[in-house]
């Protein structure tokens, strides 16, 4: 018995599983759907910390440990998505060591034959003058991942937010990017709820116009997209974007709370999957596919459907902050040997919020080691004073 921290600070009793589920064993790829998990870094806790992104100097990154998550990923049948926001991109992860972790990936992905796309966005300027600059940003990142033999996730730029006066300038940067890729790219939408300086994002504060305008870079250009990923956790939205798409071009869902029906769909399709909610869920994740692989959906909907309260839990206002609790849930099921983040971030969330993370994860049968779990936890709750 282990007792948590609960919202209102008090301490509730908690019994741990007393064993891990039996793993379904299976492996290969998935065929149903397309599914990517965003994958975070596991930070040298010896290196230098700079708070609040990626500060004066480099950050410092375990690549033994973080390469070795990949493999974890790969092994599930999982694609990787790297360098993306799960991966602290603009909160800690500075852009030389993103630029050293896509090409350690890549190069990893293509010992194992493992599936990987690679984020680009414009995270190097420090100052932001005008189109050009967020251009070459762009197009220097674009080359250091078609160097690496990765595919490209166009990822929504501050910078762009910060100068474009309007739509017309998200055409222009995204029309010349899209022309140049050498192969199609994924396009990202990612809302305020993930990063408040994306507000207005594609030239308007109204989704419907910007929704216009993000179908107006696609219908352009469809034979450069393969498909976009969607991050604005509004179904709805999603679903009516979905069946608008050129054919051909894919949607792959990066809402954190409906996935299960998003990637399940409906009689008019569904969505593939770029997720960073995966990271911690890839057992259960990659299990489910394969339910879908065989045609039983209601398997693949009792698999996920409990999972979506973790992921509520984890992504809850201020959403940003979810890695914190996939790096904890990393650390408890053992992928990784500390609870530490780049940029100091594991200090970004509560510790009753930490403790209701490992309960739910712990629920789940997300731990490989029950027992290890319970003693990190411990371990957590005894450095914060709590007397578990």
């Amino acid at each position: 018995m282990i007792r948590l921290p609960d919202a209102h600070g008090r301490l509730v009793p908690h019994r741990p599983r007393a064993s891990a589920p039996r793993s379904s064993g299976a492996a290969g790829p998935l065929r149903s759907r397309r599914v990517f998990s965003a994958a975070h870094v596991v930070a040298d806790p010896l290196g230098e910390v700079h708070f609040g992104g990626a500060g004066s100097g480099r950050a410092a990154v375990d690549w033994d440990a973080t390469l070795a998550f990949r493999r974890h990923l790969w092994g599930l049948g999982l694609g990787v998505a790297e360098a993306m926001d799960t991966a602290q991109r603009g909160m800690g992860l500075d852009w030389p060591t993103a630029a050293e972790l896509i090409r350690r990936s890549c190069a990893e992905a293509a010992s194992v034959g493992g599936a990987i796309v690679c984020g680009v966005g414009t995270d190097q300027l420090d100052q932001v003058k005008d189109l050009h600059a967020v251009l070459a940003a762009y197009e220097e990142q674009l080359e250091v991942v078609e160097g690496a033999g990765g595919r490209s996730v166009l990822m929504a730029s501050r910078a762009l937010a910060a100068v474009a006066r309007g739509p017309e300038d998200y055409l222009e940067v995204y029309g010349r990017l899209l022309r140049q890729a050498s192969e199609p790219v994924i396009l990202h939408w990612l809302g305020p709820m993930f990063d408040p300086a994306l507000e207005g994002y594609w030239g308007s504060a109204d989704l419907d116009a910007a929704t216009t305008t993000f179908l107006q870079v696609i219908a352009e250009h469809p034979d450069r997209v393969d498909g976009v990923k969607i991050s604005l956790l509004d179904a709805e939205r999603e679903v009516d974007l979905r069946r608008r798409l050129p054919h051909g071009v894919r949607c792959y869902t990066g809402d954190d709370f409906h996935y299960p029906e998003l990637i399940e769909g409906d009689g008019r399709g569904f969505s593939h999957a770029l997720l960073g909610v995966f990271d911690p869920l890839a057992p259960v994740a990659a299990a489910a596919v394969r339910d879908l692989d065989r045609g039983d959906a209601a398997a693949f909907r009792r698999a996920l459907d409990p999972t979506v309260e973790l992921s509520r839990h984890l992504f809850e206002v201020p959403t940003r902050y979810y890695k914190t609790g996939v790096v904890l849930l990393a650390w408890l099921a053992g992928h990784q040997d500390h609870f530490h983040m780049v940029g100091g971030l594991h200090g970004a969330r509560s510790v009753p919020h930490l403790a209701r993370a490992y309960r739910l994860a712990d629920e789940l049968g997300l731990f490989p080691d029950p027992g290890l779990a319970e003693a990190r936890m411990r371990s957590l709750l005894d450095v914060a004073g709590v007397p578990a």
